[in-house]
């Protein structure tokens, strides 16, 4: 039994551990890198999190208390504003490292959005 839980969880770590890629974007979880065009894009833990949460549903809205809960740990509340900023800052990075423009979207009374070139974002800013 426990022989069948580990290899089911090392499945799951793998899995996990597997490198994202969106259009020019590529996030190594297990090197904790992200790459847009070749260049490296310093993050931090938070970035890192709000990114590859955004990178595991490339084109979805993901909402803002679904993002809190899975990269700060906690709920939002109506008045906390440190999503935003972290969002904020990683856009700056996106932008700074890559010429695609904005690639993360905010869905107005939704979530955010990580856009995938080519295709139409959803709802409007």
């Amino acid at each position: 039994m426990r022989a069948i839980l580990r290899r089911s969880n090392s499945a799951e770590t793998a899995a996990g551990n597997a490198v994202l890629c969106v259009d020019d974007l590529i996030l190594d979880p297990a090197a904790r890198t992200v790459l847009t065009r070749g260049k490296p894009v310093e993050l931090t833990d938070v970035e890192f999190a709000l990114l590859e949460t955004l990178m595991r549903s490339p084109g979805r809205v993901v909402s803002r208390d679904d993002l809190a809960e899975r990269v700060l740990g906690r709920n939002l509340n109506p008045l906390d504003r440190s999503l935003d900023m972290h969002v904020s800052r990683l856009r700056r990075k996106l932008d700074e490292a890559s010429a695609s423009g904005d690639r993360v979207k905010t869905i107005r009374g939704a979530g955010y959005q990580l856009l995938i070139h080519g295709t139409p974002a959803e709802g409007l800013n």
